[in-house]
C-alpha cells in the first residue's frame, strides 16, 4: 500500500526538520554577533528571550533550558563588552522566559504523547480495512494505493479488499460518507461482512445484498450517533480464475476502468443500484453488468477522490483522458504514475482521501 509521502520525500522532509531544529541555535548565535557587532545603543541582545521561546516549540525541556543558558551567557559576554546598563533587565527576562519556554515545552511534549497514542489507535482501527493486498491473488496481479488527505492523517472511511473465493476472485472498493473513527468504523463493518460472505454467496447481487444488511445493522446499534447515518458507495467485481466476462455491481460509485492497451474504457452500469444501507429507502435491487476481461488486460478501481482533485483553477482531474496518453505499463506503475500525477495536479495537497486498486488478468506484462 502506498501512502502520501514516498521514502525520497520523507527523507526530504526528515531533512527539512533536522535544519529547523538548528534555528533556536542559529538565532542565538546570530544574535549573539549582532549584539556585538552594532553599536552601542542598538541593543540587539534584548531579543535574545527570543531564542527559548523558539526552542520551547520543538526542543525538550533540558535542551529548552540549556539554550536560555547560553543566550544567558551572551548577555553577560556582551555586557563584559558594552557594559550595558541593560543587561540585569536582559538577564531577567531571559530567566523568565526561559522559565515559561521549559513549561510550554513540557505541556507541548504531554500532548504530543496523548496524540501519538491516539493516532496509534487510529492506525491499528485503519489496519484493519486496510489490510496488505497480497502481490498475486488467484493467478492476477493486484497492486493497491492509498492516499490520505493530509500528510499526518492516517484515517478516513476510503476501504478496499480483495479474496480468493470458490466463485472466482472477488474485489471490493468503497467509500464512507464522512471522516474520522466513526467512518472507520462503517468501513470496517462493510470490509468485515465482505470478506466472510465473500466465500458464502455465490451470486454477486446476493453478496450486495448482504453487504447492505450487514450495513443497516450496524447502523442500528448506533440509533442516536453519526454511525446510524453513514451509508457508502461501493464496486463489486467478480473475475474468474484464468480471466474471462467479469461481473460487477456498481453501487453509486465511480465506474470501473478497463485499459486494454490502448483501449481505455469506463464501465458504465447500466441501470443504477443503490449505495449501502439505502436499498431499503430508495427501493432498488442491485443489477449486474459483465466485462470482458482479456489475459493482460487490468481493471482499474477507485474512489471518487481521485476524479475530484482539484487544480489551481478548480478543473476535476481528467481521469480517462490522463489513462488514455500513457503508455501500457504494469499495476504497480500505473499507481505510482497516478500517485505523482494526483499530487501535481492537486498543487502538492489533497482534498480527500483516496484509494485505487488495479487487477491484471493473466501473466505480468
Amino acid at each position: 500500500m502506498t501512502t502520501l509521502l514516498r521514502p525520497s520525500s520523507r527523507r526530504s522532509a526528515g531533512r527539512r526538520s533536522g535544519r529547523a531544529l538548528l534555528t533556536p541555535v542559529l538565532l542565538t548565535v546570530a544574535l549573539g554577533v549582532a549584539s556585538v557587532a552594532t553599536p552601542r545603543d542598538v541593543a540587539v541582545s534584548r531579543l535574545l528571550p527570543a531564542a527559548p521561546a523558539l526552542a520551547a516549540s520543538m526542543w525538550s525541556v533540558a535542551a529548552t533550558v540549556a539554550l536560555g543558558l547560553l543566550a544567558l551567557i551572551v548577555v553577560v559576554i556582551v555586557e563584559m563588552v558594552y557594559h550595558q546598563p541593560a543587561v540585569l533587565f536582559t538577564g531577567g527576562a531571559i530567566a523568565a522566559v526561559t522559565a515559561a519556554a521549559g513549561y510550554a515545552c513540557h505541556i507541548r511534549l504531554e500532548r504530543e504523547r496523548a496524540l501519538l497514542q491516539v493516532r496509534s489507535v487510529a492506525e491499528a482501527a485503519q489496519s484493519v480495512v486496510l489490510r496488505p493486498v497480497p502481490y498475486r491473488v488467484g493467478g492476477m496481479r493486484v497492486e493497491t494505493l492509498y492516499l490520505a488527505a493530509a500528510a499526518e492523517a492516517r484515517i478516513g472511511g476510503d476501504l478496499y479488499e480483495v479474496v480468493d473465493t470458490p466463485f472466482g476472485v472477488r474485489l471490493l472498493i468503497g467509500d464512507v460518507r464522512g471522516k474520522g473513527l466513526s467512518a472507520v468504523g462503517v468501513a470496517g463493518a462493510v470490509v468485515n461482512s465482505f470478506r466472510e460472505a465473500a466465500f458464502d454467496e455465490s451470486d454477486l447481487t446476493a453478496l450486495a445484498r448482504r453487504l447492505d444488511t450487514s450495513l443497516v445493522r450496524h447502523g442500528a446499534a448506533y440509533t442516536s450517533g453519526e454511525s446510524a447515518e453513514r451509508f457508502a458507495t461501493a464496486v463489486l467485481v467478480q473475475i474468474p480464475h484464468g480471466g474471462g466476462t467479469a461481473e460487477v455491481v456498481n453501487c453509486g460509485h465511480p465506474p470501473p476502468i478497463v485499459i486494454s492497451g490502448a483501449d481505455v474504457r469506463a464501465v458504465e452500469p447500466t441501470a443504477p443500484s443503490p449505495p449501502l444501507n439505502m436499498a431499503a429507502l430508495i427501493g432498488a435491487d442491485y443489477t449486474v453488468d459483465r466485462v470482458p476481461l482479456a489475459p493482460g488486460d487490468q481493471l482499474l478501481l477507485y474512489t471518487d477522490g481521485v476524479t475530484e482533485t482539484r487544480d489551481g483553477e478548480g478543473r476535476f482531474f481528467p481521469l480517462l483522458p490522463w489513462l488514455r496518453a500513457q503508455d501500457p505499463v504494469p499495476p504497480r506503475r500505473l499507481l505510482d504514475l497516478l500517485h505523482d500525477r494526483l499530487l501535481s495536479y492537486g498543487g502538492g495537497g489533497l482534498d480527500d482521501d483516496i484509494a485505487a486498486l488495479v487487477v491484471q488478468v493473466g501473466p505480468d506484462t
